[in-house]
């Protein structure tokens, strides 16, 4: 699979797949990060693509070394459905020191495995600009916070159902 597209758009996948596949989200899956950014954690992905097309069903592949720069990594990945190839995407995370390299490497295969997600209509909601400001209004809000270790005071988003998460604390 490091070069292949073997089956890539050969035929739809079968009915009861696509209805798991596109599937509303439920708004309490869905995360926000303290930007204001909404995310749906890598486990529901991965639980969606298991409900699709069962355990082992599906793999995210390397296609190629990652790429490092001082301060990131990347590598391309491709998801692979019933033997399928169905989608290709690049995964990046940012790392701070050599120490955090393996973590940032995992981070890197979850952002790919998000970003492939995408092309199955897979939480489709998150990249739709109009949702995501609806979502925000209903499920979200905006509170002044502090920063426990540095004492700096700004403006997050957490979910209206939750307190702050460390490091930070409601004002």
């Amino acid at each position: 699979w490091g070069t292949s597209y073997d089956g890539i758009s050969a035929q739809p996948f079968a009915a009861h797949i696509n209805e798991v596949l596109l599937q509303p989200l439920d708004p309490r899956d869905i995360e926000i990060k303290p930007d204001g950014i909404p995310y749906l954690p890598e486990i529901k992905y991965r639980r969606i693509l298991n409900r699709s097309f069962g355990p082992g069903g599906w793999g995210l592949v390397p296609r190629g070394p990652h790429t490092l720069t001082e301060r990131s990594i990347s590598r391309e990945y491709a998801l692979i459905c019933l033997g399928r190839f169905v989608s290709q995407a690049r995964g990046e995370q940012d790392f701070f020191n050599p120490n955090g390299m393996p973590t940032a490497s995992e981070g890197c295969k979850s952002n790919a495995l998000m970003r492939c997600c995408k092309d199955l209509g897979i939480a489709s909601e998150l990249w739709d600009p109009a949702f995501i400001p609806k979502y925000k209004k209903q499920h979200c809000v905006e509170a002044w916070a502090v920063h426990i270790d540095k004492g700096n005071k700004k403006k997050v988003w957490r979910r209206k159902d939750r307190p702050l998460e460390y490091p930070w604390k409601e004002a």
